[in-house]
Order: C-alpha cells, then sequence, then structure tokens
C-alpha cells in the first residue's frame, strides 16, 4: 500500500499549533497539514450546533486533501463535535477515516499526575459547560473529584499577544483563585485549552510549586504513538517524508505572524 496520507490537524485557530509542535517533535517522519479556523475563532462560546457544524466543515476539507486520521487538537471541538462525529459521520460517509480528540487520552493518564485526587480543569466556556472532562475523567478515575473554572478571556489575551502583560495579570489571577477556592487540596491543574500553554510562565508564579500545571502536548503524541501501533492499517496509509503544511480559513499573513509563537518556529500558511 502506497503511504500518501498526511495527518490533519485541527484547531479553532492557533491553540493547536501547540499539540502540532508536540506531534511533530515526537513522530517528525509524518507528513501533516495544519488546518485552523482563525475565520470562525474563538470556537469557545458557540453552540453546540455551530461547533458541530463548523468542526465537520473542517474535517471534510482535511479529508479532501488526503487525510485519511485527522486531530481535533481543540477541546472544544472535541467537547462539543468529536462524538457526533466518531458516531454519525463516519460510519455513513467516511468509514474509512478516523478522527481523534484530545480530551480521551488525557482523561486516561491525568490519574499520574495527583495524589490527592483532586484534580482542577480549566478551559473555554464551552468546554467547561459541556462537563466532558468530568465524565471523561470519572469514567476512568471514579475516585478523583473534579473542579472546573471556565477561563473566557485567556485566548482573546493570548490571540493578541497581550498574555505576558501586565494587564493580563487581573484575569490569570482571578481565574487561578476562583479555582482554588473550590478546593485548597487541588494538586494538578489541567490547561483544557491548546492556547493556554502560552500562559505557563505566569501561572507558575501563581499556583504553588506543588501543583502540577498539565498541559496536553506531549500526552497526546504519546497517545497517537500508541494509537499508529494499535492501527497498522492507518498508520500503513500515512505519507512519510517530514513535510509540514499550514493552512488558515483567515488571513495568512495574519496566522504567520502568530503561529511561530504558538509553534516555535516560522511557518508559512495558505489560505484554505
Amino acid at each position: 500500500m502506497q503511504n500518501t496520507s498526511p495527518i490533519g490537524i485541527f484547531d479553532s485557530g492557533y491553540g493547536g499549533l501547540t499539540v502540532f509542535r508536540s506531534i511533530a517533535d515526537r513522530l517528525p517522519e509524518y507528513d501533516y497539514i495544519y488546518l485552523g479556523d482563525n475565520a470562525r475563532s474563538p470556537y469557545g462560546d458557540h453552540s453546540f450546533d455551530t461547533i458541530y457544524k463548523y468542526t465537520l466543515e473542517c474535517v471534510e476539507w482535511l479529508f479532501a486533501k488526503g487525510c485519511h486520521l485527522v486531530i481535533l487538537a481543540c477541546n472544544t471541538a472535541s467537547a462539543k463535535a468529536l462524538r457526533t462525529i466518531q458516531q454519525k459521520d463516519l460510519p455513513a460517509k467516511y468509514p474509512d477515516r478516523k478522527v481523534l480528540g484530545v480530551i480521551r487520552p488525557t482523561a486516561e493518564v491525568i490519574d499520574e499526575f495527583t495524589f490527592s485526587k483532586k484534580v482542577g480543569v480549566m478551559g473555554t466556556r464551552g468546554t467547561v459547560n459541556s462537563q466532558s472532562y468530568l465524565l471523561e475523567i470519572n469514567k476512568f478515575f471514579p475516585k478523583i473529584n473534579v473542579f472546573q473554572q471556565s477561563c473566557p478571556m485567556w485566548v482573546p489575551l493570548i490571540e493578541n499577544n497581550e498574555h505576558l502583560q501586565s494587564g493580563a495579570d487581573f484575569f490569570i489571577n482571578e481565574y487561578c483563585s476562583s479555582l482554588m477556592q473550590q478546593s485548597e487540596d487541588i494538586d494538578c491543574v489541567l490547561l483544557a485549552c491548546t492556547h493556554y500553554p502560552l500562559l505557563l510562565p505566569k501561572l507558575k508564579k501563581v499556583f504553588p510549586d506543588h501543583i502540577n500545571i498539565l498541559t496536553q502536548g506531549e500526552i497526546v503524541a504519546n497517545s497517537l504513538v500508541d494509537y499508529l501501533e494499535r492501527h497498522p492499517e492507518i498508520k500503513a496509509k500515512l505519507a512519510r517524508a517530514g513535510k509540514k503544511s499550514f493552512y488558515t480559513s483567515g488571513d495568512p499573513l495574519a496566522f504567520d505572524e502568530h503561529a511561530s509563537i504558538f509553534f516555535g518556529e516560522e511557518v508559512g500558511s495558505n489560505s484554505m
């Protein structure tokens, strides 16, 4: 079988580039297509139906580009669209394609990072309101207590490159304080939005040293390695030339200006 299929990676904007960076570092031999739906970002406050519609359109675009495997590197899309796509659209129209998310891989390993079994989850309103992390974590680890905090101002601050300025401190302190007020025994905080790793320098100053601040890139990358080993029929289709392509539904020049902050190197994007 000829290896011609790139791995598709989708996000509503820039945040998925932090996950893409970890995946590309872990599996540099594969070809990748990244798609950011920047024209309709952020997804966090949209309805389930709208997010499902937008996500499916982008997944189908990646399928048309030859991707047999697509990673939703977006917590909101994973929370609000993934299950419907997996259970409805793939069996009906794309039985040979796979779409994976970021929530389940994280839930499967969260127990490794908490001794108190009290975990904080910080995400967009959409992710928090979906209850997806609470449900998935309790499915694997019923004894873990999950405390959630929505952080609606963090994505706009990050995407406008204001996240490390002093003006961001109020919203960082406010949301972190609100989370910790729910339980003083929280010892692991999951950043359940792929934008949030860019806040790590400030978050490490706000949270006590004993708290594990957990990002998802490495977790998702390790999970993908395991998935490909368990699904050789998918692995056999993947192109291996180490090529990375970037697309956006927005302005490519604006995308390139911000994308390097998330990806760690310059990117040259194309219009969707």
